[in-house]
């Protein structure tokens, strides 16, 4: 029955297998690139706290050479969405197509027939998101380096969250198929399920998920180190961090600069006097793996329930 399965699962995995062909021949040479760069640059002498001019601009150079790959790179997010949708069409078919009653009418069993379909289709979603997520991980290592991985588009590529987005849209796919028992309409509407709620957790969700931390500091100090942070928010404020208008309230020793509307006097004098300070609400870089294990929980679960779902609803109701 195996066999079988990955007959009838092999023009999908081989579209998957090409799909990852693809992406490695266009990241294997630019990674190299990139890597090379980083490394003749001395780049990794200017991580941590070194804020030297010199390693302002080439760090400044670096990003401005590659960055622009990096976010149309972004868009790979959606590749764990359509190796899922992919993977669910060969069982989705058979439904469609009326087939399955003739492996029924064998020896083989109905739980068996789903197990091995599902099962084979989970297995070869788990080998791609793997595979994907090594690529991009390594490809990223210089970004990592330089920006940390809490910023959406290191976050969706790397860690264990590629393996839930894949059994997510798996699980969309195969639940939408089985009931509605019509391939393309259920996979085009699973595939946008998978972009609408991954749109919905990157913009609104993830954020929520831990509550952040905030910092205030005076302008006239250096402040937390927030490069690798993921900040939501940063604005000027008082010393207990309530956001502050500096044209309100022009009293004070300051009340000449504030009147006169010149931002740099204004901020200049509250410095002086040590009135100006900076809120910054931000989720630091030690929490990458706490953030990962949330959202990879959130998706994997939904997916697999929604793949048992759907192998009870096929045992059950399908006749």
């Amino acid at each position: 029955m195996i066999w079988v399965s990955w007959r009838q699962q092999r023009t999908e995995a081989l579209i998957a297998a090409g799909i990852l062909a693809v992406l490695a021949v266009v990241l294997i040479p630019t990674g190299i690139e990139m890597a090379h760069a980083y490394d003749h640059d001395g780049l990794s002498a200017c991580l941590g706290q070194n804020t030297s001019e010199s390693c302002g601009q080439a760090v400044g150079t670096f990003t401005a050479r590659f960055e622009s790959l990096s976010n149309l790179l972004g868009w790979l997010t959606l590749v764990p969405g359509l190796v899922g949708v992919l993977l669910a069409a060969p069982f989705v078919l058979e439904l469609e197509n009326g087939t399955y009653r003739l492996a029924w009418t064998q020896s083989i069993t109905r739980r068996r027939w789903i197990a091995s379909k599902l099962g084979l289709a989970v297995v070869v979603a788990v080998l791609v998101a793997l595979a994907l997520t090594l690529l991009m991980t390594w490809w990223r290592t210089p970004f990592v380096h330089l920006q940390g991985r809490m910023e959406n588009g290191a976050f969706d590529s790397e860690g264990s969250v590629v393996f839930g987005y894949v059994l997510f849209a798996l699980g969309v796919a195969v639940a939408a198929g089985v009931v509605w028992r019509r391939a393309v309409p259920a996979l085009v509407v699973a595939f946008g399920v998978y972009f609408a709620v991954r749109l919905f957790v990157d913009t609104w969700l993830r954020q929520r998920l831990i509550a952040p931390l905030s910092a205030t500091w005076r302008l006239d100090s250096p402040g937390p180190n927030l490069n690798r942070a993921w900040v939501l928010d940063q604005y000027p404020s008082d010393a207990l961090g309530h956001r502050a208008p500096l044209l309100a309230r022009p009293v004070g020793p300051c009340a000449r600069a504030i009147e006169s509307h010149d931002k740099a006097a204004i901020m200049g004098c509250l410095a002086r006097h040590g009135q100006a300070f900076t809120t910054a609400v931000y989720e630091p870089a030690s929490r990458f793996w706490a953030f990962q294990g949330i959202e990879t929980a959130l998706f994997g679960g939904v997916g697999l329930l929604l793949i048992a779902v759907a192998a009870w609803w096929t045992h059950e109701r399908t006749g």
